[in-house]
């Protein structure tokens, strides 16, 4: 494994990172989600990443989780870095979502109860609030770190702007802001124009999160949208998506081939390309998959003409 420094800070995390967004969740740890994240400790990746309302239901990936932490990963604990997040729904009623101080702390003692921890690595505000004052959910935070809930914190897709501000707010509390975790991918580069400047500039690290787009920077799709596929069962990738980006992903394909990789490996290695970007976190439903998305690592550099045979297709 390679571990890459997360911005101006002493933490170190994997360049892949495992995300319990989808398959994780259900009354018990399946046997195939206890081989998955064993393999993962195995092949060094140190990073687990989940939220409040990872499941389904709500909760029950960090019960899992948990479950794990006790008994298959006992004892292992300070080797591995925990993140959660609290920000989307989680909870009927106002306290249940967006950013507030009540929601947040609230939410961040039930995420440790269900894991059975005193405290996570990370604690993120998931989305931004167009209507909770800045400095309330940042003071969240702050509170997190002071409260020995949370060694570190940080935010999701914060645009340019509000993360600068959100820097400055915890700065004069003295505390830094760790980590940015945006969408990233070949067909999602949003972050290129400004983010990516911001985080260098205020020394925050960046780990992308569907870096192969759902999947469909696999050869999942390449002939359309197959039954029982992640397109076909409501979630946020609908098969209108895929068939609109279906000749991209062709294209980006053949690039693929012709530097002896499967299609998921180059684009996590593209997202790596970038130093700016400390870590890329894959959703993964196999010890196969697993081991394929962290075979990407074997293969990181791009030549001049496969950099810009990419942009071609995909700006």
């Amino acid at each position: 494994m390679i571990y890459r420094r997360t911005g101006r800070s002493g933490l170190m995390l994997p360049a892949l990172s495992v995300g319990l967004w989808q398959r994780f969740g259900g009354d018990s740890p399946s046997d195939e989600n206890r081989a998955i994240l064993l393999r993962a400790f195995e092949l060094g990746v140190t990073h687990f990443d989940l939220a409040n309302n990872y499941g389904p239901p709500y909760g029950s990936a960090e019960s899992n989780f948990g479950r794990m932490l006790q008994s298959d990963l006992k004892g292992h604990r300070d080797e591995l870095i925990i993140s959660t997040k609290a920000g989307w729904d989680m909870w009927p009623g106002p306290y249940g979502d967006w950013g507030s101080r009540k929601y947040l702390l609230a939410s961040l003692d039930q995420s440790l109860k269900r894991m059975g921890l005193e405290y996570v690595d990370i604690f993120y505000h998931h989305r931004p609030d167009p209507e909770t004052p800045l400095e309330e959910t940042m003071g969240a935070l702050e509170t997190a770190v002071h409260q020995g809930k949370a060694l570190y914190v940080g935010i999701s897709q914060y645009q340019p702007a509000a993360t600068r501000e959100a820097v400055a707010i915890l700065k004069e509390r003295r505390i830094h802001l760790l980590i940015h975790q945006p969408v990233y991918s070949m067909l999602n580069r949003w972050i290129e124009p400004e983010l990516l400047d911001v985080l260098e500039e205020e020394g925050v690290g960046c780990i992308a999160f569907s870096p192969l787009a759902q999947g469909m920077l696999t050869d999942r799709y390449l002939q359309g949208v197959p039954a029982g596929s992640r397109a076909t069962q409501g979630y946020s990738l609908t098969p209108e998506t895929v068939n609109q980006n279906i000749e991209r992903v062709r294209a980006l394909h053949e690039i693929a081939a012709h530097r002896g990789q499967k299609l998921s490996q180059m684009a996590l290695a593209w997202v790596l390309r970038d130093a700016r970007v400390t870590s890329a976190i894959v959703g993964v439903s196999s010890v196969a998959q697993l081991e394929e998305n962290i075979g990407a690592l074997d293969k990181r550099d791009f030549t001049p003409d496969e950099l810009a045979q990419i942009d071609r297709i995909t700006r």
